[in-house]
């Protein structure tokens, strides 16, 4: 017996979900100037239906005062004013005016209009309160005040006493029940129909609303992180161009350093050699501009507001499309290599692939990806390192089921002391490298010298 009791209280305290922390949000104004109207038509409906039962009934039904009679129709109406702002106390008030009222003037609570405002009550009360263990509460004190009055009259009260007196004032009963028990079962059906809509109905109005508040929630939320997700995509991207800047200057300023001090030594000697290093030196500076004009037009794009001139956007954007070239991939290392050499700093490079052709199989990121390792790597090699030669060594091959592509930088040189860079750039190739699912073993070797080695995965269609 413990034990259905037990899982009896522990249903009820699901269905009015008296651990959930949700809480209903107060009434807006709009809904506060629709329960005023809804209270002032329900008190001019429930005078104007006092007056028809007036009309019409026994006075001996109807026997007291008019003014006491509108009185307890106000009362009983216009709290409702207060119904979903104060939803616990107006339900309280309601019920216990059903059972005052009920009591000394039963012909005002027995009316349609008030019998109507009671469930509604109720229901407000179940559907808008904050504290659903509140509200458990004060519904389990009504019904035992409604059911015990009902309980009450028809025990010891004069419930029996009137029924048997309308009897003798009416023609007898043709049903198949008793006039007495036949009332009981009505009254008990009824207010458990009335009593149990207004209950059911509120606990189902409040599960709708805490369902459409949790779903405007998680739009919200949605909203918010595809707004973050956004801007993480632009901080990415912008981090992404500020590696491909450090890249380009770093690559480029390093050339043109070498080929200016090499003409600025043979400029008297060798006039031809400083005029082709000169020309080296125009080279890579024409080059780095139109690297970074290209990428700088992407930050243009993102971060021009809106308005202004569309002509001259549109110029802009004409003039970055223009100077911006294809990005470089591995097709092109063999063209950086090249450009690395000169006299005194050899560069070969080395090309190994596991079918012929599979070199343009990498995919175009990849590429770039390795692309500017590479260009980092012999920067560093010509601004930090004694060595007087580099190796490039790019490779496809197989390891087991899985294919990848690997690129080497190795010298034999020495650190140059009083060189030390910022590690900025080691740390954008790291962040590239990383991007792609790829792995790096950057270091001296044990045997001297520097290794900077990269391996990325390509997919099974690769």
């Amino acid at each position: 017996m413990a034990t259905t009791l037990t899982a009896a209280g522990e249903r009820i305290r699901a269905f009015f979900a008296v651990d959930d922390l949700w809480e209903r949000p107060g009434p807006t104004a709009s809904q506060r100037r629709n329960d005023l109207w809804i209270a002032l038509a329900l008190w001019v409906w429930g005078a104007l239906g006092m007056e028809l039962v007036r009309s019409i009934a026994d006075p001996r039904y109807v026997d007291h005062p008019v003014w006491v009679q509108h009185l307890l129709i106000a009362l009983g109406t216009l709290p409702l004013v207060w119904r979903r702002s104060h939803p616990l106390l107006v339900m309280g008030i309601l019920q216990l005016h059903m059972f005052l009222v009920g009591i000394t003037v039963p012909e005002v609570m027995r009316g349609f209009t008030m019998q109507c405002v009671y469930v509604f009550a109720l229901f407000t009360g179940v559907a808008w309160a904050r504290s659903r263990r509140a509200m458990l509460g004060l519904v389990g004190a009504v019904l035992v005040l409604m059911f015990g009055w009902i309980a009450w009259q028809y025990a010891l009260g004069t419930a029996v006493q009137e029924i048997l007196d309308r009897r003798d004032d009416v023609r007898p009963a043709q049903g198949l029940f008793p006039i007495v028990q036949a009332s009981v079962v009505f009254d008990v059906v009824t207010n458990l129909v009335y009593f149990g809509g207004g209950i059911v109905g509120g606990q189902a109005a409040w599960r709708q609303a805490r369902s459409r508040d949790l779903l405007e929630r998680q739009s919200v939320q949605l909203a918010q992180q595809a707004d973050e997700l956004a801007d993480r995509k632009v901080v990415e991207e912008r981090l992404r161009i500020a590696r491909e800047l450090h890249d380009v200057v770093a690559h480029h300023v390093s050339v043109m350093g070498v080929q200016a001090a090499a003409a600025r030594r043979v400029l008297d000697r060798n006039p031809e050699a400083a005029a082709a290093a000169l020309g080296q030196v125009e080279e890579s500076s024409r080059q780095a501009v139109g690297e970074m004009r290209g990428l700088l037009g992407t930050l243009r794009r993102t971060d021009r507001p809106t308005g202004g001139d569309p002509g001259a956007a549109a110029t802009d954007d004409a003039a970055a499309d223009r100077d911006r070239a294809p990005q470089p991939g591995v097709d092109q290392v063999a063209e950086l290599v090249n450009a690395a050499s000169r006299p005194g700093f050899t560069v070969t490079y080395q090309v190994v692939e596991d079918r012929p052709g599979a070199l343009t199989e990498v995919p175009m990121p990849v590429g770039l990806s390795i692309y500017r390792t590479v260009q980092e790597a012999l920067a560093n090699v010509r601004r930090h390192s004694t060595a007087h030669a580099a190796g490039v060594v790019v490779r496809i091959d197989r390891e087991g089921e899985r294919r990848f592509v690997e690129a080497e930088v190795l010298d034999e040189g020495r650190p140059r002391p009083g060189t030390s860079g910022s590690g900025l750039g080691l740390l954008g190739m790291r962040e590239r490298i990383a991007s792609h699912g790829g792995t790096s073993e950057i270091g001296p070797r044990a045997t001297g010298g520097y290794r900077v080695r990269v391996r990325f995965p390509l997919t099974s269609g690769s």
